[in-house]
Formats: C-alpha cells, structure tokens, sequence
C-alpha cells in the first residue's frame, strides 16, 4: 500500500512535465495499458519483492492515470456541468467500496492471494477496449507551440511558482491530511476499542460505498447549481459532526454503526467532489494537465503526511485499546475548518483573467482621456 503510494505521487510530480506534450487519449489508453500489466505483474508474481516491485509500478502508473482523466473532464465538460461530471466520476470509488474490496476478500480467501489481480487485469482489458472506442482525440492542448525539453524543468518550477496554483495545492494538502488522520485507523479502532470482527468491517464500507455511489453524483449537480465554494463549505461543516462522532465513538450496538457509517461516509465524500471540480478550473487549459498532475503528487503527499501523523497521536494501551483517536478528530475538524476558510483564496483561471481585464479597463479610460 505504502509503495503505491509514494510512487504515485512521485510520478504525478513527474507526470507535470510530460502529461500536456501528447493526445489525452493516447496517453490515457498507454497509460492504463502499463496500469493493466503491472497488475498482470502482480499476479505472477513469485515472491515479496518482485510483488512490491510490480505494486511500485501500478502506483507509477496510477499516480498519472487520474491526473489524465480529470484533464480530459477539463477538456471536455463545460464549467457549468463539471460538477456533476466530477461527482459521476467519483461513483467509481463508491463502487469500489461496494464491490471492490468485498469481491476481492472473497476471491482471495477462496482462490488465493493472486486472484483478485487476475480479475483486475481481465476488468482493466475490457475498459481498455471501451476507452479505445469511446474517447476521442484531444489535442486542443496542443494547438499552441510546444515546450521545448529544455524548457520542462524551468516550466515545473513555475507552475509551483504561481500563487493561484500554489494556493490550490495548499486546499488540497489541508484536505487530505483531514481525510487522513481519520479514515486509516477507523478499522483498527472499531476492532481494538469496540470489539468489532474484522470480518464484519466489509459491512461496514458495503454501506457507505452504496450511500455515496447514490450521493455522489447528485452532490455535483448541486455544485454546478450554487458553486463549488459554496457547497464545499456545506459540506465540509457538516463533515465535523460524523467526524467528532465516529473519533468518540460511545459503545453502540453493531447495527447502529452500519446506520451511521454512510453518513460518515456521505459527509467525507461530498467535500470531494466541489474540491476536485474547482481544481480544474484553476489552471490555463495549456496547462491543465501538468496542474492536475502536480497536485496528484500533493494529494498523496497529503495522505501519506495525515496517516503518518494520525499514528504518531496514537498509542495502544495494556489492553489492547488505541488512545488518541479523539485528538486525531479534533485535528481533522480544525483542517476542515481552515480548509474552508482557505478555499476563498483559491481563484479559477478566468476568474484571474476577469480580475485582469477590470483593472485594465479604468487604466485604459485615463489613457483616452489623457490623449483628448
């Protein structure tokens, strides 16, 4: 999980200099098609470190993967439906959720570890071969003249030089280590503090993944009606309750947890989804791609930073029992709140370019007054 991980977001950062120099569609489809065979890799593999290195390589390629899809959302969608585009998209880890993890558990304990890989490699083929039909070639990114390679490096470091960007990468880090000082250790602490079977977890996520497979998309539909900024700062506030709640979990009966998991799981999703949506607007339409990929790197610095801390804040007792849980809740409720307090500094690129032209305008007034 680690190497995925942080090869993911090292090769986001790389991914910024090459992603915006080809076809979307021709990168996502050889991306997914080296995303497909090192889980093929996966699934051969012999021993630890040869399955370690074929996991390192998914994250490369994954790590660019879902900078390349929500470029070519950018590309395609217009601003005022890219919130429900982006919600539909974020179904897919509901799905996951649902019958993902289930499915692999499942085929795992009845086939052996390397089955689940095998039924990836088999699903990822087929959406290879409906990528190919399906997506069409985008190339408007490339219509004007393309960046030298000398060029690249000094172009990476101004897309962090720009403080539009930066202040967007900053939103992302804030919500990410908030999402992540939390849900990593919700199974070991439902397991170690409420006497939770491990194998009644899947329940669990079975319902949360269906609450937010049926929420996800209306949740972007209502971004696209009163703005993203406005519904993340909704649904980030109402993230707090569940948060604090499941951080300070009483003793409940295990029904009542089912209950309340996908509201847990409704609330910590919806900030996504307005969250991802602004993000495409705050790039240059030249540089979406790089944007994205960049602040891919940035989302799995987040994770990594708030899993990491979260565990630093925890410790187990003589009993077995984690201690720390409810601080960790305090800390991802104060990210959220700064998050939205942060989120006003985040400026799309027209709204930038408006800024410009308003101020350019009164300049150019005195100019003619100034010659008559």
């Amino acid at each position: 999980m680690s190497a995925y991980s942080w090869c993911s977001g090292l090769s986001g950062l790389f991914g910024a200099t090459y992603i915006d120099r080809f076809d979307r569609r021709r990168l996502l489809l050889t991306i997914y098609a080296l995303f497909a065979l090192s889980n093929l890799g996966c699934a051969l593999a012999p021993n630890y470190p040869l399955l370690l290195a074929a996991r390192a390589f998914a994250g490369i390629t994954g790590g660019v993967l879902g900078s390349v899809v929500m470029a070519i959302v950018g590309d395609v969608i217009p601003v005022s439906r890219r919130g429900a585009a982006t919600g539909t998209i974020m179904t897919a880890f509901s799905l996951a959720a649902i019958a993902g993890v289930p499915a692999g558990v499942m085929l795992g304990a009845h086939f052996g570890w390397a089955a689940p890989f095998v039924l990836l490699v088999a699903l990822s083929c087929a959406i290879w071969l409906g990528g190919l039909r399906i997506v069409p070639s985008l190339t408007a990114h490339l219509q004007k003249q393309r960046t030298p390679l000398a060029q690249v490096l000094p172009d990476l470091r101004a897309l962090f030089a720009n403080a539009r960007h930066l202040n967007a990468f900053a939103l992302t880090f804030v919500v990410m280590v908030a999402h992540m000082l939390v849900i990593p250790f919700i199974a070991p602490t439902l397991v170690a503090n409420h006497g939770v079977a491990p194998a009644n977890l899947s329940w669990l996520y079975m319902a949360g993944g269906a609450a937010t497979f049926c929420t996800s998309r209306r949740v972007g539909q209502l971004t696209d009606r009163f703005g993203k900024k406005q519904v993340f700062h909704i649904a980030a506030l109402l993230s707090v309750l569940p948060v604090l709640f499941i951080t300070h979990l009483p003793d409940v009966p295990f029904y009542a947890m089912v209950l309340f998991f996908p509201f847990f799981m409704v609330a910590m999703s919806s900030r996504m989804v307005p969250m991802q949506a602004l993000l495409t607007t705050v790039p240059a339409p030249q540089t979406r791609g790089a944007f994205l990929s960049a602040n891919s790197a940035v989302q799995a610095m987040g994770t990594g930073c708030g899993a990491w801390f979260g565990g630093l804040l925890l410790s187990t007792d003589a009993h077995g029992h984690i201690a720390g849980y409810g601080t960790v809740g305090w800390l991802a409720t104060a990210g959220a709140v700064f998050a939205c307090a942060w989120i006003g500094r985040v400026k799309s690129a027209r709204d930038e370019k408006n800024a410009a032209g308003v101020e350019a305008a009164p300049a150019a007034g005195a100019e003619v007054v100034g010659e008559a």
